[in-house]
């Protein structure tokens, strides 16, 4: 392999792993490819061409050149990985560093967990709970026992997630809790809306950033890329659904 194949190989693996930590993170397909696309023209490579779905991501650097895909298996909501490899991607595109540096930066930013110990997210996800319970009209009165639901209900999101990788299942176990909660603190009297404790302690699990993702990229023609998250936040919200449903029900 001589020195121009090596630089181009190099490149194909750059970009494609910023597109890979990119989409693992949850960001939009169409940021993705046009990232990938900057990145190739700073280094005058103008004919890239790239295909970006939920699952997959294919890259070429032109007709002459070979091409790679890469496969995307997890997927999660991780703005600050985003923003990171967006930097990166400036850096290379203005020249601050070279693309040998930018690919090592990519490696760290990959192998690095910028996510606050389990703790606090899960003290993150009560408080969010208990204020969006007042931000529905809540009773101040019901705070308590919103933040117990939504701080529990996201703790077995995290554990069952972990023991059972089938995100579905552990929303659905998550929600079942949720409802539990807030059913057996009305029914003791540590709680007086049960409806508005529920909708508190669900909110940290609906899938936002995901839907809000999925109709930008319909909107930006990406139909494929849409509808497939649009499928997978439909699934999500059916599953927290079905959890208070059953409880509900019973």
């Amino acid at each position: 392999m001589d020195k121009n194949e090596q630089n181009y190989e190099m490149a194909l693996n750059c970009f494609l792993l910023a597109g890979q930590i990119m989409m693992e993170s949850g960001a939009e397909t169409y940021r993705v490819e046009d990232t990938m696309l900057r990145m190739a023209r700073s280094q005058n490579i103008e004919d890239a061409q790239s295909y970006v779905t939920p699952t997959g991501i294919i890259l070429s650097l032109g007709k002459r050149q070979i091409t790679k895909i890469t496969s995307i298996t997890t997927r999660i909501t991780d703005l600050h990985k985003i923003a990171k490899v967006n930097s990166v991607s400036r850096k290379l595109t203005f020249k601050m560093i070279t693309l040998e540096e930018a690919y090592d930066e990519l490696r760290k930013i990959q192998k690095t967990n910028y996510f606050l110990p389990v703790h606090l997210q899960i003290l993150a996800g009560a408080i969010a709970s208990s204020c969006f319970m007042i931000l529905f009209n809540g009773l101040w009165s019901d705070m308590p026992a919103a933040f117990v639901a939504g701080g529990v209900g996201y703790l077995v999101v995290i554990v069952i997630q972990e023991m059972t990788r089938v995100k579905f299942f552990s929303e659905f176990l998550a929600a079942l809790v949720v409802g539990l909660i807030a059913t057996l603190a009305v029914h003791f009297g540590l709680g007086t809306e049960m409806d508005k404790i529920i909708v508190g302690g669900v909110m940290p699990l609906v899938p936002g950033v995901l839907i809000t993702n999925a109709v930008r990229d319909l909107m930006a023609g990406h139909f494929t890329s849409g509808i497939v998250k649009g499928t997978e936040a439909f699934l999500t919200a059916f599953a927290i659904g079905s959890g208070i449903a059953l409880v509900v029900a019973f």
